[in-house]
C-alpha cells in the first residue's frame, strides 16, 4: 500500500485568530500557545504579524526563540518594510517562514490597493524577491483569491513560483466560495499554473457562510492542496476561520477517503482548545465539534443503549482520541506536591521553575479548602494568572452584600503597584456593585462589552470562569478570573482587564490601511 502524502497543518490562531475582536493576546499567552501547539505536532506556527507591532515583533521573536520542532512564520504585506520586520522577527528559528501576500481580486486591487494588475505583480516578486535574504521558505497569498480573475491568478502565481516561492496560499478571504465549486478552483489554477509542480499548495478558508472547513477539505481532496491554514475553536475576524480540530480529525476518522497523512497528536486537541478558550475569554459552545462538551454524549436512549453494547453504533471516534480522558478526577486537599507536580506535566501545562509549581501549589491547596473535588480544569486555572503580561492590580478581597429588596452593596480591596486600594458602591445587582466599587477607585473610564459566565466543571462546588470585556480609547481587552465564589472570580476578571488596559499596546490591523489585507 502507498504511503500517503503528508497533509501541512498551518496553525494561525495566534495571528489571523487574535483579529477576532476582543481576542488580542499578550506575548506571554502567545508564548504559551505556541509551546502547545508545536507539542501537538503542528507543522507550522504563524506567530503574527511582525510590522502591525512592537509587540507582535516582540512576540514572534520570543517564539521563534523557543520553538524547534514546529516552523515558526510571520506574516507580511508585499512591501520591503514588513518583509523586513519579519525577516528579523523569526530570524532564531531553526526553521522559518514569511508568508507574504497581496490582494488580487478587481473589486480589492481597484478600491483598496489602488494599483494596476501589472504593479500588484510587481509588489509581490519584489517582496518574494526580498524575502529570499531572509529564508528559503517563502508562502505567497493571493487575497481574496475566491473572487479573482483565474486568468490573472494564473500570471501573478507563475510569476511568484518563479522568484523562489515554495508554498502557494488561496484563500478564500470572505467565506464566499462553496465545496464544489472551490475544490474545482484549486484544481483549476494548478493545471494552467505551468510551473505548479514546483509548490506546495495551500488553502486558508473563512467560515462567513458557515462552509471554512468544507471548502478547505474540497480543496485538499478535489483541488491537490497539501496545507490546509486553520485556527484552533475557528477562531478569526467575523465568524472565523476553518477549525483546526475539525479538519484533523475528519483526514483522520476519513483516512479511507482522503488518504493523507495528518502527524497531529489528536490527544491534545481538547487541552489547547480549553487554552486558547481561557485566554482568549471565547467560550466553546457545548456542541462545538470534537471539543465541546456535548461533543460525545449521548441523551436519546435509542442512542445510549446501542453506545454500552458498541460505542462504535454511535460514535466515529473515541473521546479519548481527542483528549476527552482528561476530564477526570485525580487530585483534594489531601494530595501531595508531587502529585500535583505529575498532573501538570501530563497536562502539558508550560512551567519555568519549581519556584512557578510551589506557588500553583499553594493556591492549589487554598482552592482544594473550598471545594472537595479538583479537575483537570481547575488545575489549568491555576496557572492561568501567571501568564498575564503585568499583574500590577491584585485582587485581595471583596465583600458583598445583597437582600431581596434592598440595593447590593460590594466593598472591594485590591493592590495597585503595591499600594492597598479600597473602594465601595452601590449597584442595580451583586455584580454591577461589585465593578461600581472597583471603578470607584479606579476611575478608568471603561465600556463593559461583555459579561460572561461559564462552570469550569460540573456539580455546585464548581469554580465559575468569568470573561469580562472593557473597551477604552478604541481598544478591546478580555479580563479573565476564576473561583468558586462567582463574584471574587468577577471582580478578578474585571481586575484582569483593567491590568490589560494599562498595558500600552499599539496595534495596527491587517486588514486596514491603503496598501493592507486581511488573508
Amino acid at each position: 500500500m502507498n504511503t500517503p502524502e503528508k497533509l501541512i497543518i498551518f496553525d494561525t490562531t495566534l495571528r489571523d485568530g487574535e483579529q477576532s475582536p476582543g481576542a488580542t493576546m499578550g506575548q506571554a499567552d502567545k508564548l504559551r500557545i505556541a509551546k502547545q501547539l508545536e507539542r501537538m505536532g503542528v507543522d507550522v506556527i504563524e506567530a503574527g504579524f511582525a510590522a502591525s507591532s512592537p509587540g507582535d515583533f516582540a512576540a514572534i521573536q520570543a517564539i521563534a526563540q523557543v520553538v524547534k520542532n514546529s516552523t515558526v512564520c510571520s506574516l507580511a504585506r508585499a512591501n520591503l518594510r514588513d518583509i523586513e520586520k519579519a525577516g528579523l522577527a523569526i530570524q532564531a528559528a531553526p526553521r522559518k517562514r514569511i508568508h507574504t501576500f497581496i490582494a488580487t481580486s478587481p473589486l480589492h486591487m481597484e478600491k483598496k490597493l489602488n494599483l494596476q494588475p501589472g504593479q500588484v505583480i510587481e509588489a509581490a516578486v519584489s517582496a518574494i524577491r526580498e524575502a529570499k535574504k531572509y529564508t528559503d521558505d517563502i508562502e505567497f497569498s493571493c487575497e481574496d483569491a475566491s473572487r479573482s480573475e483565474p486568468e490573472f491568478l494564473y500570471r501573478i502565481i507563475e510569476a511568484a513560483i518563479r522568484e523562489g516561492a515554495n508554498t502557494i496560499n488561496i484563500p478564500d478571504t470572505v467565506g464566499y466560495a462553496v465545496p464544489s465549486v472551490f475544490g474545482e478552483f484549486i484544481k483549476n489554477l494548478r493545471e494552467h499554473v505551468y510551473n505548479s509542480d514546483q509548490a506546495i499548495w495551500s488553502v486558508h478558508c473563512h467560515n462567513d457562510l458557515g462552509l471554512a472547513v468544507a471548502n478547505s477539505l474540497s480543496g485538499v481532496h478535489f483541488g491537490g492542496a497539501r496545507q490546509i491554514e486553520c485556527s484552533i475553536n475557528g477562531l478569526g475576524e467575523r465568524a472565523g476561520n476553518c477549525a483546526l480540530e475539525e479538519v484533523v480529525m475528519a483526514v483522520k476518522t476519513r483516512k479511507d477517503f482522503f488518504n493523507l497523512g495528518c502527524y497531529i497528536d489528536t490527544r491534545q486537541l481538547v487541552p489547547v482548545s480549553k487554552l486558547v478558550s481561557s485566554i482568549t475569554g471565547f467560550p466553546i459552545q457545548p456542541n462545538k465539534a470534537i471539543v465541546g462538551a456535548n461533543a460525545f454524549s449521548h441523551a436519546s436512549g435509542i442512542h445510549q443503549d446501542g453506545v454500552l453494547k458498541a460505542r462504535d453504533t454511535y460514535e466515529i471516534m473515541t473521546a479519548e482520541e481527542v483528549g476527552w480522558n482528561t476530564n477526570k478526577l485525580v487530585l483534594g486537599k489531601l494530595s501531595g506536591r508531587s502529585a500535583f507536580r505529575q498532573r501538570v506535566r501530563e497536562l502539558g501545562i508550560p512551567t519555568k521553575s519549581e519556584e512557578e509549581i510551589n506557588e500553583a501549589f499553594a493556591r492549589f491547596k487554598e482552592l482544594a479548602d473550598k471545594k472537595t473535588d479538583i479537575f483537570d480544569e481547575d488545575i489549568q486555572s491555576l496557572f492561568d494568572e501567571q501568564y498575564t503580561e503585568q499583574q500590577n492590580i491584585k485582587f485581595v478581597s471583596l465583600k458583598q452584600a445583597s437582600e431581596t429588596g434592598k440595593r447590593p452593596y460590594a466593598e472591594i480591596v485590591y493592590l495597585e503597584n503595591g499600594v492597598e486600594r479600597h473602594g465601595q458602591a452601590e449597584g442595580n445587582g451583586p455584580v454591577d456593585a461589585t465593578f461600581n466599587a472597583i471603578e470607584s477607585c479606579a476611575k478608568s473610564g471603561a465600556e463593559l462589552l461583555l459579561y460572561s459566565v461559564n462552570a469550569l466543571t460540573l456539580g455546585t462546588q464548581a469554580q465559575g470562569e468569568v470573561t469580562v470585556r472593557l473597551s477604552f480609547g478604541g481598544r478591546m481587552v478580555n479580563g479573565n478570573g476564576a473561583d468558586p465564589d462567582i463574584l471574587a472570580a468577577s471582580a478578578k476578571a474585571y481586575l484582569d482587564a483593567l491590568n490589560k488596559l494599562n498595558v500600552v499596546r499599539e496595534k495596527k490591523n491587517p486588514q486596514f490601511g491603503n496598501d493592507a489585507a486581511a488573508v
